[in-house]
């Protein structure tokens, strides 16, 4: 069994799943689902929860897209669609919107830390068969291996794009 492709897709995983952790230092939960507003101004961008819940979606997909058992991974209907490709980002000021924190960001790391062993132990053939999703997405992405690269690469950089600016809108700087 070959697993260069599994591994080089975790790799990139790896590295967005450390850079999220510097991105997360300083965020408190008051601030995690709000709108920053630099200057009193709203700057209406993805706040910290909607990129985390977002990409909390996909590591199940990925997992069991690769054979592997996505049952613990499965997210309620509600959290799916908060924070859908078609949800807009809301202010939420009193917590009534979102899920806590905590739970999102557990999510988070809990799919794609299983992500992770998922694309280490899987075999190349796997990577190399034919996107089963159909549409838009399989005209970007023709087989497994190029979708499952984007969303653990492109699409997750994309996003944390978002939360670091979101962090220098917030006060919080750099990380």
């Amino acid at each position: 069994m070959t697993t260069a492709i599994g591994n080089i897709i975790a790799d990139s995983l790896q590295l967005g799943l450390s850079k999220t952790k510097g991105l997360l230092v300083g965020v408190t939960e008051e601030m995690f689902a709000r709108l920053a507003s630099p200057g009193g101004v709203v700057v209406k961008s993805n706040h910290a929860s909607f990129v985390l819940g977002h990409l909390a979606i996909y590591p199940a997909r990925i997992v069991e897209q690769l054979g592997g058992d996505a049952t613990a991974l499965k997210l309620p209907e509600s959290f799916v669609e908060a924070y859908s490709p078609t949800a807009k980002c809301l202010d939420d000021p009193e917590g009534t919107i979102y899920p806590p924190m905590q739970e999102v960001v557990d999510r988070f790391f809990a799919g794609y830390e299983a992500a992770l062993v998922q694309f280490r132990r899987s075999d190349d053939e796997l990577f190399l068969r034919p996107n089963p999703t159909g549409g838009r997405s399989t005209e970007l992405f023709p087989t497994i291996g190029s979708m499952h690269a984007f969303y653990a690469g492109g699409h997750m950089m994309l996003h944390l794009g978002q939360l670091s600016a979101w962090r220098r809108m917030s006060g919080l700087g750099e990380a």
